[in-house]
């Protein structure tokens, strides 16, 4: 199991302490918010830190960078265990005419049929190839709607929210709905129809209505639609870009709940749905306090 580490400084806290994983992308910070994300003793905050460590699976990475390697490799020890029973039977003086009541005869034929397999099962891994998904550009329009009303530290935790996601995993689209409100509406959305260049409203109203929503609220864990494409229930975000390719739907308690629509197909990891989860229950402990 992943866990995500939080340190902190003794003399400076920081208002948002959940640092995000190491980003896959290039990262974008802020100017204002970077200050926030920064610990100004590294020693110390390690020394404190006292969970498990993430341990890397040498193995697993050799396997993914020797991909091809791998998928030959049943090719070659089949054809080497040819070769030698080949040559055994060459160069050892036995009748090349199979004999069975020979042992060797029995054993050469066991090795053949080992190597045959061998052989065949390393072209049907080389056959099978894992379709590599790239992420798509999302069709939409750019939209930043905060709600003024609320107060400045919710504010600026929602926007520091939003530039944690977007820099560090396939977050392209953020929606924020807290006491029957939407609080934010950030990143690619789709655009108006009565309006040209202007993004879509959310309809709070019905969005809570919908099985999707009701759904996640309800049992209080995070859905995680890995191929939206797939779901009938696409259609009840109809505020999102029209080719998102997945979306994490997190509750905020029981009065809220986070849309996080991304660009790939099963894009979010397991850590990233970890830290995101984290990060809804620092949320949703600031906005109850509105």
């Amino acid at each position: 199991m992943e866990v995500i580490g939080c340190f902190f400084s003794r003399r400076s806290l920081s208002a948002f302490p959940i640092l995000p994983p190491r980003s896959r992308r290039r990262s974008f910070q802020s100017p204002s918010l970077v200050p926030l994300m920064m610990s100004s003793s590294p020693s110390s905050a390690q020394e404190a830190y006292k969970g498990p460590r993430p341990r890397r699976d040498l193995v697993g990475d050799w396997v993914s960078s020797n991909n091809g390697l791998v998928r030959s490799l049943p090719i070659y020890i089949g054809g080497l265990s040819l070769l030698v029973v080949l040559l055994n039977r060459a160069f050892s003086g036995i009748a090349l005419v199979t004999d069975a009541s020979s042992s060797q005869s029995r054993a050469d034929i066991l090795t053949l049929s080992l190597s045959v397999t061998n052989l065949l099962t390393g072209l049907v891994w080389l056959s099978i190839r894992p379709k590599y998904v790239s992420p798509v550009i999302p069709c939409g329009v750019e939209c930043m709607r905060i709600n003024s009303d609320i107060a400045d530290l919710a504010i600026h935790e929602m926007r520091w929210v939003w530039e944690s996601l977007s820099s560090t995993t396939c977050c392209r689209s953020l929606v924020v709905i807290y006491g029957g409100n939407c609080f934010l509406q950030i990143g690619i959305a789709a655009e108006s129809q009565n309006e040209i260049g202007v993004a879509m409203v959310v309809d709070v109203h019905k969005l809570l209505q919908g099985s999707l929503c009701r759904s996640a609220i309800g049992s209080g864990k995070q859905s995680y639609l890995a191929n939206l494409s797939l779901y009938p229930g696409r259609s009840e975000l109809p505020f999102l870009p029209s080719n998102t390719q997945s979306v994490i739907l997190q509750p905020l308690g029981d009065r809220g709940i986070a849309i996080v629509g991304g660009d790939i197909i099963r894009g979010f990891t397991n850590l990233d749905q970890a830290w995101i989860t984290l990060i809804a229950e620092k949320l949703d402990a600031t906005l109850s306090e509105l």
